[in-house]
């Protein structure tokens, strides 16, 4: 499993910048990073090097934001590689509500989603081969 934090952000000019740096000044380097906005608000989703660190120094400096276990896996670089796992999950009856991926390693992508039943979908990614994260 892997921890990822959410952050609840206007959806205006600077916000997700101030954001960072507040990370920044407290030396935590980002692994990965999405937003998900609405007119109005937004949620930036990411995955540091040190998630207590990150929420010490985001809940201090008044960011609303809270931790989330997502399912990991490495996918093989190759054509059809993500589908065929995607496959086996709507196949297993896991559902994901979202994913995002970020940088990997020996030819292998990092992927990160959300899922409601993330036993079963480790259960099945398991059953499909899959390497977990």
């Amino acid at each position: 499993m892997i921890k990822q934090i959410a952050v609840f952000l206007e959806n205006k000019a600077g916000k997700a910048s101030a954001c960072c740096k507040v990370l920044k000044d407290a030396n935590v380097n980002l692994l990965a990073l999405s937003i998900a906005d609405t007119q109005d608000f937004g949620i930036l989703r990411m995955i540091t090097e040190d998630n207590a660190k990150a929420l010490c120094a985001l809940k201090a400096a008044g960011y609303i934001s809270s931790e989330v276990e997502l399912v990991g896996i490495e996918v093989p670089d190759k054509a059809g590689a993500l589908s065929e796992l995607l496959i086996a999950l709507g196949d297993g009856g896991v559902s994901v509500e979202y994913m995002y991926s970020y940088a990997g390693v020996d030819g292998h992508a990092k992927i990160a989603f959300k899922t409601a039943t993330p036993e079963k979908a480790i259960d099945v990614l398991k059953n499909a081969g899959a390497k977990l994260i």
